[in-house]
């Protein structure tokens, strides 16, 4: 590991239940030790895909500014399921959306 590269401790994936055609369904995160997003994949009810590094991001998808909140938080709204995930989970979606583009 380089000097600041941080260690990637979790992977979550967040169902977002709404009406918005714009807007994204699923989205997959890679959090870092201090729960700042390293990559994202969001995934759109037209089966759209667009996905975000600390480099780059596809169509409206960018990596967070802030630490992403904890998995109570964000599942105390109704409208959104959050769960961990594997990063094998994560990969897959990844792979997925980087071979869309």
């Amino acid at each position: 590991m380089s000097w600041g590269q941080k260690l990637v401790t979790s992977y979550v994936k967040v169902r977002w239940d709404h009406e918005f055609m714009e807007e994204p369904v699923d989205i997959f995160s890679e959090l870092d030790d201090d729960r700042f997003e390293v990559r994202k994949v969001e995934v759109y009810r037209d089966g759209r895909l667009d996905w975000a590094d600390s480099s780059r991001g596809t169509g409206t998808t960018f990596l967070g500014e802030v630490p992403f909140p904890d998995l109570e938080e964000i599942n105390s709204q109704e409208e959104f399921h959050a769960e961990p995930i594997t990063a094998a989970e994560f990969e897959a979606a990844w792979r997925r959306a980087r071979s869309k583009r």
